[in-house]
């Protein structure tokens, strides 16, 4: 959890502080110790007279880091934590991300980065920019999987696509209908003001997809809107092959079908042949959906004054303790 520190009365600080440093600075500059004229001086000046000086030294450091302490209670500290976010109304958004073995293969044959890669960067500089927006997260192969359900913990969100690994779930296909179902029945009970879904995939459903009508009629009758991102050329993708150097992967990406499930739910669909495109669309769906209206954010704020009574007391306390004990016996 995200933690910071704030005093709830922080302008008390501005002439607190300041005042405290000016008795000390008065305090160390003009302030003399009083002078006892006895007999017996000399005898005691001999025994303890020397030692007298950084004993007040001592003396006056511990009250000073008193008086601080008790300036910095009457401030109110407080921890932040800065995750309570209370959303009233925002968009609710799932991503459906392609994890197949395709998503291996590389687009620009000067750079090689896989398009999993892309897409997992990309994908974790959305979520930064949502900070606001319920996030929910789906993978899809061979099968699709609910990776993560609605949250506002974007630590949460970004751990998990980090730690994505193709093979993870079975590459060896592609479920795109699937997918989509399942991130729709993820945004069924939601009450958000705007529901949308981020597909990106580089190819087209295997055998054993379900039909694109089912996810069409379920998105219009949940009111989600799909947008969708064809990552890769039309011709498919590149890959390194060991012996014969860079060849050609002929999986195409099914235009068709991804402008079907856009244009039907009131989306876009958007094709990225590289990093710098696919960052392109992202700021776009992220200039589509915002919030079209302010409300005020909170905040749980916790009560730190406990540590703070304890310095006090500690250093109350050892100031007694060698008074009473130590040089009291000198």
């Amino acid at each position: 959890m995200n933690w910071s520190i704030r005093f709830a009365y922080f302008e008390l600080l501005y002439w607190l502080v300041p005042l405290l440093l000016l008795v000390a600075w008065y305090r160390l500059k003009y302030y003399q110790q009083p002078i006892y004229c006895f007999p017996l001086t000399h005898k005691i000046i001999e025994k303890v007279g020397i030692k007298a000086s950084w004993r007040n030294r001592l003396f006056f450091v511990t009250r000073f880091l008193i008086i601080l302490a008790l300036v910095l209670l009457i401030a109110r500290p407080q921890k932040v934590d800065q995750h309570s976010k209370v959303i009233i109304e925002g968009i609710d958004i799932m991503m459906v991300l392609d994890v197949s073995g395709s998503m291996q293969l590389f687009d620009d044959p000067y750079d090689k980065k896989q398009r999993i890669e892309i897409a997992k960067e990309e994908a974790i500089n959305f979520i930064k920019k949502r900070n606001d927006d319920p996030i929910g997260l789906v993978f899809f192969g061979r099968e699709a999987v609910s990776r993560c359900p609605l949250t506002l913990d974007k630590s949460v969100l970004i751990n998990i696509i980090q730690d994505i690994q193709l093979g993870v779930i079975d590459h060896d296909g592609t479920v795109i209908s699937k997918a989509l179902i399942t991130a729709l029945h993820r945004l069924k009970k939601s009450q958000a003001v705007s529901k949308i879904i981020i597909l990106l995939t580089d190819g087209e459903p295997t055998s054993g997809d379900l039909h694109p009508d089912d996810v069409v009629t379920l998105a219009q009758q949940y009111g989600v809107k799909i947008y969708t991102i064809g990552i890769g050329g039309q011709y498919g993708g590149l890959y390194e092959h060991p012996a014969y150097g860079i060849r050609q992967a002929g999986v195409p990406i099914n235009l068709k079908l991804l402008e079907k499930f856009s244009q039907a739910t009131a989306g876009r669909s958007f094709v990225a042949s590289n990093q710098q495109e696919l960052n392109e669309i992202y700021a776009t769906i992220n200039q589509l959906e915002k919030t079209e209206h302010e409300t005020d954010v909170y905040h749980n704020y916790y009560d730190i004054f406990i540590p703070f009574l304890w310095i006090v007391l500690v250093f109350f306390v050892c100031e007694l303790f060698c008074l009473t004990f130590v040089w009291f016996a000198l």
